[in-house]
């Protein structure tokens, strides 16, 4: 087996985190040759290139993210040494890093993470923003999975996956008036404020081609890109929110708000992005199994992750 050095590690760490082999030289005091020197014998050590350059950066290659996290694991394990012999245990945890949609129903996020939340072993690393954002970080090994409302297509340059997690129905909701006439689907959104999703949301895109055939005008109180603040503003009386029911489960159990219409031709689709690796998270794996195991998709079949 071939000899693993410690600061053959620390060295290829610091370049990671830097993008560079100058300001690693330059972070560790040590010049640029010798360090270039350690990456190239560690390479040869694993059997893999760990960078490839992109533009004017080293970026991690699949085998280097990978050998990142045992690297970052390995520090880790010599911290807790130092700990546990002052007296100052602690466990060692897998990392799972998860992107979401800024659009993403913080309740459905809960309730497929739920599996994982308190577990000892497990550390979750979270992280919110656009999908094309989230993609970059996926394809560059910072991340393990992207959580979407929408697929994306696979291409030439990467072999996306898009597990379907979960369908669910779309409503109008909104605080409960005294109002006794029933609410007229789409006839009264000519006078009743709305609060949408924005337009990068596959439910607003076809919220407003029903409208657009109906010739329907809505009154938009607010364009919304966060499902969290769209459901604050439908909890101050903002308006209707369009949103799945899951979005405010709470709200409607607790009668803060109420169901006014259920539109039957739209669901809220829940995707995880993965990109084909041989080296695929252990954690993921499991998340996905469970997931695919207890919950089958709504209205398709129960598809496996393929990686």
């Amino acid at each position: 087996m071939s000899f693993l050095n410690y600061h053959h590690l620390r060295y290829f760490r610091a370049i990671a985190n830097e993008g560079s082999l100058t300001r690693a030289a330059e972070r560790l005091n040590i010049s640029q040759s010798a360090i270039s020197i350690q990456l190239r014998s560690l390479e040869e050590s694993l059997g893999q290139p760990l960078f490839h350059r992109q533009n004017k950066s080293l970026v991690l290659t699949e085998a280097g993210g990978i050998a990142l996290d045992y690297a970052e694991s390995i520090f880790r394990a010599g911290e807790e040494m130092a700990a546990v012999l002052k007296n100052e245990v602690s466990g060692r945890r897998r990392v799972l890093r998860i992107g979401a949609v800024a659009t993403l129903s913080r309740n459905f996020q809960i309730a497929l993470l739920r599996p994982l939340i308190g577990r000892a072993d497990i550390e979750l690393v979270l992280y919110s923003g656009n999908l094309r954002d989230l993609l970059a970080q996926l394809r560059a090994h910072t991340l393990d999975v992207v959580l979407s409302n929408l697929p994306v297509r696979r291409d030439a340059d990467t072999d996306w996956h898009s597990h379907l997690l979960d369908e669910q129905p779309v409503s109008l909701v909104g605080k409960r008036t005294r109002q006794r006439n029933k609410f007229r689907f789409p006839e009264d959104l000519r006078t009743t404020p709305v609060l949408l999703p924005s337009l990068d949301s596959n439910i607003r895109s076809g919220f407003d081609l029903i409208l657009e055939r109906s010739g329907i005008r809505p009154v938009i109180a607010a364009e919304v890109d966060d499902m969290a603040m769209l459901r604050l503003l439908a909890c101050e009386g903002a308006g209707l929110a369009l949103v799945p029911p899951v979005v405010v489960r709470g709200e409607l159990d607790s009668g803060l708000l109420v169901e006014r219409h259920r539109i039957t031709d739209l669901r809220e689709s829940f995707y995880a992005i993965t990109p084909s690796r041989r080296f695929p998270n252990p954690v993921l794996r499991e998340l996905l199994h469970t997931k695919f195991a207890t919950h089958p998709v709504r209205g398709g079949s129960k598809r496996k992750p393929s990686g």
